[in-house]
């Protein structure tokens, strides 16, 4: 059984227990959950449950469960305490599976249904997010496999199948997209025309690598104009065209991030434009919270901030990139400035690894540097 620990932090103690979930069945990797409480009773209670209940499909006749019965059970135990929009995610790639060979009984699966299965959404096997009928991409593919490869191996484990027919079916390749980046010029260009924007506040933290649901998410309570800081707690985020609001999904999504002056002065700007503003409407001001608010203080909808972003890239007269490619942008010229990996990595608020391999990305003016250190070592006539 694992052991509960108490966690020291500033708003007062947490405790704490992990647990090991097996391997990944994509990745190969151990996989754990942590699980954190207000108080030690809640914590107790909690392990008690989680190490203690059996799924209703371990205590089914292995002859009679059907697949939807063992995908129902898994959702059930890997979606516990997960958030609104991983909850989405995981029922939503298992549809194909209901779809094709939910009714099947469990036991007859083979390797040979699954390989049908995803070539199906390879070529026809969209229902919606575009043309029906027409194919699904591979990221999707995997995404579908992957969960059902975990659900086929939860049933191993419980007895309702000798092995799974998931094991070696091969997964489609996926071709990795890559961020696209501004040049330093391109920023500077960008930032010039968000000055003057009634946001120019919310732009700058874009600029400083903060994801759109986290910008958008932000409270004037998680603002300290006085220690110059913002803490990430949570995000703004849609969850099939629904706003929902959500905590980070690791320890490392929580952080709290100093302010250079520029953004502590059009923070302070920007909420005494909102007091103004409220003052102005009266009763008809909302109040919300939010940083990102419009002159009534409603929140925006993330999709909005994202539309306003588009319309500024096209007046300041620079490519327009993703939203999100922003976060790539201020992460790469960290790294051209010198900054180490796990400290961009802890301003991210994710792993190291996932830095490097996802965030950062050489400029051109990077490769010419490569290129220039190359040339020099070999016209070197030592």
């Amino acid at each position: 059984m694992p052991k509960i620990t108490k966690v020291p932090r500033a708003d007062g103690p947490r405790w704490r227990f992990t647990l090991n979930l097996g391997r990944d069945p994509v990745t190969g990797n151990r996989v754990q959950r942590v699980y954190t409480y207000d108080d030690p009773e809640t914590a107790e209670r909690e392990r008690a449950r989680l190490t203690g209940e059996l799924p209703d499909a371990q205590k089914a006749d292995p002859r009679k469960a059907i697949v939807n019965d063992t995908l129902d059970a898994y959702l059930a135990s890997a979606l516990f305490e997960r958030a609104e929009n991983t909850r989405v995610s995981y029922a939503g790639a298992l549809l194909p599976v209901r779809e094709r060979l939910g009714r099947r009984k469990l036991a007859s699966l083979t390797k040979a249904d699954i390989e049908r299965l995803r070539d199906w959404m390879l070529t026809e096997g969209r229902r919606r997010g575009g043309a029906p009928g027409t194919g699904l991409s591979p990221r999707a593919v995997q995404l579908t496999l992957g969960r059902l490869k975990a659900a086929l191996e939860m049933a191993c484990q419980e007895g309702l199948l000798r092995r799974n027919p998931a094991e070696h079916v091969r997964m489609p390749a996926v071709r990795k997209r890559p961020g696209t980046t501004w040049s330093e010029a391109e920023l500077r260009a960008f930032a010039a025309v968000a000055a003057a924007d009634r946001l120019a506040a919310a732009w700058r933290l874009s600029l400083l690598g903060m994801r759109r649901g986290e910008v958008c998410g932000l409270r004037w309570s998680d603002v300290d104009l006085d220690a110059a800081t913002v803490t990430i707690g949570r995000a703004r985020v849609l969850v099939y065209g629904q706003v929902v609001e959500k905590t980070p999904k690791s320890e490392r999504g929580y952080r709290t991030l100093p302010l250079d002056a520029a953004a502590v002065a059009e923070l302070t700007a920007l909420q005494l434009a909102q007091l103004e503003e409220q003052e102005q409407a009266g009763p008809a001001y909302s109040n919300s919270g939010y940083v990102v608010a419009d002159e009534l203080g409603a929140s925006w909808h993330p999709e909005r901030y994202s539309d306003e972003f588009a319309r500024l890239c096209r007046q300041a007269g620079v490519p327009k990139i993703r939203l999100h490619d922003t976060r790539h942008t201020a992460n790469s010229l960290m790294a051209a400035a010198g900054v180490p990996d796990h400290i961009r990595a802890a301003w991210c608020g994710h792993t190291v690894a996932v830095n490097v391999s996802t965030y950062t990305h050489a400029r051109d003016e990077d490769l010419r540097q490569a290129a220039d250190a190359l040339s020099a070592l070999l016209s070197d006539p030592a």
